[in-house]
């Protein structure tokens, strides 16, 4: 019953039939040829994110109007060590936002006086984890993997909040941050049509962030998938390789893409035989520590801070990828 839903509603076996069956009646191309495999890759994962992605953020949004920034401060303000560091981390499993859009609402958290570590935890956690990975991880590796993923990512975001705490370092966000006043007022119960508007605009507001990333991942992972030889790719990422884990970190610190862009990437090189290790650490280094998220927040916290998160982020990727690939899953 199980792998009737998967195939049904995550995995779309369906749309992929439909759309080898369109390639070669309407355009008589081969399926056996690169052109027509390349095309039916491009075709079905654009298409099977889009509609995920649509369904799964309408309905973040939904559970998202429940917890507007406002009422969020007031729930974490009195909640402090472990257990805001767990809130804020769990928070950002129902934000779907990448690293950048993170970024305003750290703001926001910030000079509403909530701990360090929380708001760190929420900044790690919530361009990484959210609802939607968990599905759409599902849907390209199947639920072990994507609740490992889930796992280890809130983990590293807890770790990570709790460290920053311990090292007491609310010294160093930026001035100006300090010196903001918190405007936010408590906003009264909505009803359920204004929920409702809200999903929608979420839906439009990341649609209209992430679409282009997802055609220009979905077009990357089509010519990895069939064009780069699997040879090269085991040479550079393989688990014979023992810096294959360091390479995908460090290829994905510089990119600026979500989860949903680097998804089909990771799909393609996963097919060509790179461990799910040196995945997780490619993915979680393009969500976390893209170089735009970086500058942004470099305005906001000061160096040392800043190079702590890095660091803190960059160890923690390196460790999950190595001990994921020396345990296979």
């Amino acid at each position: 019953m199980w792998q009737r839903i998967s195939d049904l509603f995550f995995k779309m076996t369906w749309l992929n039939d439909f759309f080898a069956w369109f390639l070669e009646k309407v355009f008589h191309l081969s399926l056996k040829s690169k052109l027509g495999q390349s095309l039916q890759f491009f075709l079905f994962d654009v298409v099977k994110i889009f509609i995920l992605l649509t369904v799964l953020i309408f309905l973040m949004g939904m559970i998202q109007s429940f917890f507007p920034p406002e009422k969020t401060k007031k729930i974490l303000g009195n909640i402090k060590g472990f257990k805001g560091n767990l809130l804020g981390a769990l928070l950002g499993t129902v934000t779907p936002f990448c690293s950048c859009s993170s970024i305003p609402i750290f703001i926001g958290f910030t000079t509403a006086g909530l701990p360090l570590g929380t708001t760190f935890s929420f900044l790690i956690s919530s361009p990484m984890v959210d609802m939607a990975s968990i599905i759409l991880l599902m849907s390209f590796f199947g639920p072990e993997i994507a609740i490992v993923y889930v796992i280890v990512g809130l983990i590293l975001a807890i770790l990570g909040g709790t460290l920053i705490d311990k090292l007491k370092m609310e010294d160093e966000i930026q001035d100006y941050i300090k010196k903001m006043e918190d405007h936010s007022s408590f906003i009264a119960e909505i009803h359920l049509k204004e929920r409702l508007i809200f999903a929608v605009d979420q839906v439009k507001q990341v649609v209209s962030k992430v679409w282009l990333y997802v055609l220009i991942g979905v077009g990357i992972g089509a010519i990895i998938h069939n064009w780069i030889p699997e040879t090269f790719i085991q040479q550079v990422l393989g688990e014979n390789n023992p810096f294959g884990v360091v390479i995908a970190t460090l290829i994905g610190a510089p990119m600026y893409a979500d989860i949903f862009g680097v998804l089909p990437i990771a799909e393609a090189l996963f097919s060509k035989g790179v461990p799910m290790g040196t995945l997780m650490a490619l993915m979680m280094s393009v969500t976390t520590l893209s170089l735009p998220s970086l500058i942004m927040l470099s305005k906001v916290v000061k160096p040392k801070l800043l190079g702590t998160f890095i660091a803190i982020c960059l160890v923690g990727i390196l460790c999950i990828g190595f001990i994921f690939n020396a345990i296979p899953l």
